[in-house]
């Protein structure tokens, strides 16, 4: 399968093709002195584009074909995960995947996320990452057990919204989605989000209730999408990017106003440039937030109802 470039990324592209040409006539000449050289450069390249990328660029990165996704985590991180399946009402939906696996150093933990397909059959299975109802109705029956065996919650959030189908409605999206958000406020359990890619509206807060709210480094979270922020306000997605700079969706913009509460880094490039790098960072994240709620947080009485209620009153401001 070929390599997916993205547009900003093509310089260091064509300078590692470079570096590949002259590799190969290396065989024949001597050219050690030259490629170091440009190995040097391409590195420089790199690190002067990654670590200055506008929000447009982060919301293509979190959209990259080859990063991680739910399932991925889970099965570098658990090596006994049991995925479960249905709503016990409709059917299951396999847009949102979860079940209990062991995490090293806490224990059993369930796990819940959004899942992505990796091409096209497997996207129309995964409805594109989009759930129906029974998707986060499902969800919410994997917390309710999670807490009657009183196991820490972890969800991936990744999706670019709730499907938007009228049969979604006819069976009662948003009620299911307003469920969750009450539900999920009540768990007394440790529960810990994490957005891997895109965090869209409803269709991620819709399993995005948590006592510890973390953002890998190029994701994005919003209300709406650049693209339908951009064809809303301009009646075209010609304006996605300045909509993507207005929205500042970003995790550091969302850091710097209390929505999130950590930033977990990536490696160079994005997750996919490194995964099993990205996956032991995400281990020693995870651990350690699940370790310090356990330890410094109460979740029994309402305790825990009180500090979310808190938690996600307090953000956002006004000015009389």
């Amino acid at each position: 399968m070929a390599k997916t470039i993205l547009e900003f990324e093509k310089p260091v592209a064509e300078l590692e093709e470079k570096i590949a040409e002259m590799r190969s006539l290396g065989e024949s000449v001597d050219l050690s002195d030259e490629i170091a050289t440009m190995e040097i450069k391409a590195e420089e390249l790199r690190h002067q584009i990654f670590e200055n990328l506008n929000r447009w660029q982060r919301v293509q990165l979190a959209r990259h074909p080859d990063r991680p996704y739910s399932l991925d985590y889970i099965t570098a991180l658990t090596s006994d995960f049991i995925e479960l399946h249905g709503d016990r009402g409709v059917r299951d939906d396999p847009a949102i995947v979860g079940g209990f696996g062991t995490l090293e150093g806490v224990g059993s933990v369930m796990w819940v996320g959004h899942q992505k397909g990796r091409d096209t059959k497997q996207n129309v299975y995964r409805n594109f990452g989009m759930p129906n109802p029974e998707g986060y109705r499902k969800a919410l029956r994997l917390f309710k057990l999670a807490e009657k065996f009183q196991k820490p919650i972890v969800c991936f959030l990744d999706t670019p919204g709730a499907f938007p189908g009228i049969e979604a409605e006819e069976r009662g999206q948003a009620e299911a989605i307003a469920r969750n958000l009450l539900e999920m406020s009540k768990l007394e359990v440790p529960v810990v989000i994490c957005i891997i890619g895109e965090g869209a509206s409803g269709g991620a807060l819709g399993i995005g209730v948590g006592d510890r709210i973390l953002m890998l480094e190029n994701s994005w979270y919003s209300v709406i999408s650049p693209e339908s922020c951009s064809s809303i306000l301009w009646r075209n997605w010609s304006n996605k990017e300045q909509a993507a700079e207005a929205l500042k969706l970003t995790a550091p913009d969302l850091l710097s106003v209390g929505i999130i509460d950590r930033i977990v880094a990536e490696p160079l490039g994005g997750a996919h440039q490194d995964p099993q790098a990205m996956y032991e960072r995400m281990k020693h994240v995870l651990t350690e937030e699940i370790t310090l709620l356990r330890k410094n947080e109460k979740f029994s009485d309402g305790a825990a109802l009180d500090r979310r209620v808190a938690k996600f009153a307090k953000m956002g401001f006004w000015k009389n």
